[in-house]
């Protein structure tokens, strides 16, 4: 009988202490058994380091020089493991027993699948939903299948999805090898969407797997003004990196409406700081449309996929 292949964790954190004992304990709880856990440390001040070291020797410190944001740890994890899948688990999250072995067992079963997504339902109220995977809509812009609702066994099936939320998702060694990884550009928000097209261009599927749950305090360690910045700059970088401009030409009335709709909505909550930094974001990634075009020739030119296909796995 052939050895299990590893599997690495690769948990991006900064100053989110507090967060830990859960975390790494879920991790413990795990029932396959060949599991290498990474903690990428963006230059945390709180004592993260030290705790770890002494209450977790198992997990694999990444030490940071400062805090490059969410791609920039995450990939300083990627490149460090050493497993036939890598998995990203923010380390606001408590780990079923069985994920990582349903994970597993979901690879065996889907050799097209390069990335699979988690069932992540919400910390504190176990019976709703964070996502059942992630969407991408013709409209240019992404969402969490299914956020908010009370699971009723709506998302219980199998099932191919677009991308998978960052959060908890696990990728094929192979395909980050042939695909690359997060683009540092984004440092937060959206990066595992532009990832998601990049895999989907060359090939790759993503899975949804819904007996891989992961409980997710939602906005716990960034959301609010940061995540409205974010959000508002990279859906942009997202669009002009990744959109096939055939499609574009397709659906540019819906994509104007829906970015609009947005900035509109943002306007008229000026008040809220959340809402002014959603403004400032966008306005950013306008400005950046000149570098994005530059990433999108080399995008573009990978894709193996048809362009009928594009159009089946977005969300009309």
């Amino acid at each position: 009988m052939s050895e299990q292949p590893l599997f690495s964790v690769v948990i991006p954190h900064w100053n989110g202490l507090q967060f830990l004992p859960t975390c790494y304990e879920a991790l413990r709880r795990q029932t396959y058994p060949r599991v290498e856990v990474i903690l990428a440390d963006n230059g945390s001040t709180d004592g993260s380091q030290e705790y770890t070291r002494e209450h977790y020797p198992e997990v694999r410190i990444v030490q940071l020089d400062r805090n490059y944001g969410f791609t920039g740890a995450c990939n300083a994890g990627f490149r460090a493991a050493q497993g036939a899948y890598v998995a990203l688990l923010n380390n606001d999250t408590e780990a079923d027993p069985q994920w990582i072995e349903s994970l597993v067992s979901a690879f065996q079963r889907h050799p097209d699948a390069g990335f699979l997504a988690s069932k992540m339902l919400l910390f504190d109220k176990r019976d709703h939903f964070h996502t059942a995977g992630d969407f991408f809509g013709v409209n240019g812009w992404p969402g969490n299948r299914g956020a908010w609702q009370k699971d009723e066994g709506q998302f219980d099936r199998e099932e191919y999805v677009f991308s998978a939320c960052a959060g908890a998702s696990v990728y094929r060694k192979t395909l980050l090898d042939q695909v690359g990884l997060l683009d540092d550009d984004f440092f937060f928000g959206m990066e595992d969407i532009d990832l998601a097209w990049r895999a989907q261009f060359v090939g790759w599927k993503c899975v949804y797997v819904p007996q891989a749950v992961v409980y997710h305090k939602v906005s716990a360690t960034g959301g609010g003004v940061t995540s409205s910045y974010y959000d508002g700059r990279n859906a942009f970088y997202v669009l002009i990196k990744d959109y096939p401009a055939p499609l574009f030409r397709k659906y540019w009335r819906r994509i104007l409406g829906k970015y609009a709709g947005t900035a509109w909505e943002a306007i008229r909550a000026w008040r809220g700081k959340a809402a002014r930094a959603r403004l400032r974001g966008m306005a950013t990634g306008l400005l950046h449309i000149p570098k994005m075009l530059g990433r999108r020739r080399q995008i573009q030119s990978s894709r193996k996929v048809s362009l009928d296909y594009v159009e089946t796995i977005l969300k009309q």
